[in-house]
């Protein structure tokens, strides 16, 4: 599975970098980094927090994309 985000759109928007994104949500610049890379898929949680900071639904800043690799649907 694939969670692609707008992130580093929605951070540029608000003229904020990924340290002080990071402090916002209370998480480490490397974690918004590495989510805006896509190697790291936030917590629902997370999500919610910083689609609270961008003042935005969590689905504008992500999007789950099937790659035909996910879990299959009895796990």
């Amino acid at each position: 599975m694939a969670l692609n985000n707008r992130l580093k759109e929605y951070r540029a928007r608000i003229g904020v970098n990924q340290q002080e994104l990071g402090s916002m949500v209370h998480v480490s610049r490397q974690t918004i980094s590495l989510i805006e890379r896509g190697d790291y898929s936030p917590s629902v949680t997370l999500a919610l927090k910083l689609a609270k900071v961008f003042d935005a639904k969590v689905e504008d800043l992500f999007t789950y994309v099937d790659d035909g690799k996910g879990e299959s649907e009895n796990e």
